[in-house]
């Protein structure tokens, strides 16, 4: 984290700083989302429209929710005290253990 001269963090001098000492492109993440929706992950990717990181994919059915750029299954995980699993061959959440 780099301060500017009000003691202030600031972004720019952030990627200034990387850029110096690795090179290429730099874009601040947040650990808990509070800006740019979630953290960036390896395998994620950022989207500049949305200024925001985007998860990888964990499966092809599954579609992204625009508003916290997170992927949803096509199906909600069931509302039932049990842990389930996602089938993407069934299309069908699976109670773990069968």
């Amino acid at each position: 984290m780099l301060l500017d001269e009000n003691g202030a963090e600031s972004e720019q001098k952030g990627i200034e700083y990387c850029k110096n000492l690795l090179g290429g492109e730099w874009i601040q993440t947040s650990y808990n989302g509070t800006f740019r929706k979630n953290f960036a992950y390896i395998g994620g990717q950022y989207d500049t429209e949305r200024d925001a990181f985007i998860p990888p994919r964990p499966f092809p059915s599954w579609l992204l929710n625009e508003e916290t750029c997170q992927w949803e299954a096509p199906i909600p995980y069931p509302d039932i005290d049990k842990l389930y699993r996602w089938d993407e061959d069934q299309l069908c959440w699976v109670q773990r253990g069968q």
